[in-house]
């Protein structure tokens, strides 16, 4: 009764209240046994049309407020989440407790001091709090088969503000009373999520990502098709395409490892020598005729580059490849890798249609690249005016410092061997065991 009450009151007071732009929402997800317990704070500003009972200057009432958090909390909360238990929904919980807590209260920084707090006694009935400065916390129920299910979640609460994001943690059982917190942030709706993902489970959503990222990389498809241009062989591309793989698959690997600088300033240094890479293979175009071991080099060399954009992309994928880490950075590369052959097999033959029937070769190489590098040196001025405003410090030498920078070294002993094997694999693969020609 009062649910419905609450509904006709968000029905007749709509837009009494406005829609937060920051909504910050924070969850625990946890199975035991046969009972799956959520435990969910949410800010009562972001429930806007609910009506909650106020005293003196606009002080929470929390008195008559109690009876309402309940329903309030189904109503904006539960009906908005969806979770499963392998591929079958899970029925409405149970609202097992509720309590209103200020904004300065910390509890909600383990799932034992979240559940203390929310099945405690909460705030003293004369606290004196503005309604739209507090958080709803609420304890839910699932009935469940066994706590060892996989289970997904569909977090739908991108209502409760323009921009929502929920911060999740799982706790995995691992036998023994113990479990594994794994932590997920969503923005807005990020559609049904595998909590614990099995190895092919997190392996296709992450070829899914890198087919789809490929082909939304403007910066990347440009430079591929510099790199296509002047070879429109499919055997002159492949050491071509191969090298840039290797090259941005060694850079991505260790970046997602914390391999790589974590300073502020790396990110817009790497999307500024990625416009850069752009502006010098379209010139090369223009101005030269590169052989195919020269062009293989020099796509290995930015593929290094490229590598750690892809790994920028990825950094806030990575938190749904559960325990699958390197499996999930194969599959990503690999969808890249479908991405570009869909992206070749479009642009090869249209170059040759292009060159045979609308403008010479030369010509049109030299057209093509110049509308690249045009557009590539705009990217790399706003990006090279956005690095500039970041302050250079030479790092510490300390004992971190050169940890590093052995770490580093290692991989530059891994780049520089795999440079050396392919400079006689992939030339052996285009000239098919002949002696390389100067011109090939």
């Amino acid at each position: 009764m009062r649910l419905a009450m609450i509904a006709l009151a968000a029905a007749l007071t709509a837009g009494a209240h406005d829609i937060p732009n920051d909504v910050t929402v924070q969850a625990f997800l946890k199975p035991e046994g046969q009972r799956l317990r959520l435990l969910v704070r949410a800010p009562m500003k972001a429930m806007r049309d609910v009506e909650f009972p106020q005293k003196g200057p606009g002080y929470l009432d929390l008195s008559r407020t109690s009876p309402l958090l309940a329903d309030a909390a189904t109503l904006w909360i539960s009906d908005a989440i969806a979770l499963y238990e392998g591929d079958v929904r899970l029925p409405k919980p149970r609202v097992m407790a509720t309590t209103v807590s200020l904004e300065s209260d910390k509890s909600f920084a383990t799932y034992e001091d979240a559940l203390a707090h929310v099945t405690g006694a909460g705030l003293p009935l004369d606290t004196n709090v503005v309604w739209n400065q507090t958080m709803l916390d609420v304890l839910f129920e699932y009935p469940i088969q066994s706590e060892r299910s996989e289970f997904a979640i569909h977090p739908g609460l991108d209502r409760l503000g323009v921009r929502t994001l929920t911060a999740l943690r799982f706790l995995v059982p691992q036998g023994g009373g113990n479990y594994l917190v794994r932590a997920f942030e969503f923005d807005n709706d990020p559609g049904i999520v595998k909590l614990d993902p099995r190895w092919y489970q997190a392996s296709l959503r992450f070829v899914r990502e890198g087919f789809l990222h490929i082909l939304d990389g403007t910066d990347h498809l440009l430079f591929l098709l510099c790199l296509v241009i002047p070879f429109r062989r499919f055997r002159g591309l492949i050491p071509v395409v191969t090298a840039f793989t290797v090259a941005h698959s060694i850079t991505l690997i260790a970046s997602a490892y914390n391999l790589g600088p974590d300073a502020l300033w790396f990110p817009p240094l790497i999307e500024t020598l990625i416009a850069a890479s752009i502006v010098y293979m379209a010139l090369e175009n223009i101005v030269t005729t590169s052989t195919v071991r020269q062009r293989w080099m020099i796509a290995f060399g930015f593929g290094l580059v490229h590598g750690f954009g892809f790994s920028f992309a990825l950094k806030q994928t990575l938190q749904f490849a559960g325990d699958h880490l390197l499996t999930s950075l194969l599959s990503f590369n690999i969808g890249v890798e479908l991405g570009q052959l869909l992206v070749l097999a479009v642009l090869v033959p249209s170059l040759e249609l292009v060159f045979r029937y609308v403008v010479a070769e030369r010509m049109g190489t030299i057209i093509l690249s110049a509308l690249v590098a045009h557009t590539a040196w705009h990217w790399m001025t706003e990006r090279f005016d956005r690095l500039r405003q970041f302050r250079f410090e030479w790092p510490e030498i300390n004992a971190a410092f050169l940890a590093g920078a052995l770490r580093w070294l290692m991989l530059l002993v891994i780049i520089a061997a795999l440079w050396w094997l392919g400079s006689g694999v992939l030339r052996r693969l285009v000239t098919g065991g002949r002696p390389a020609r100067e011109n090939e």
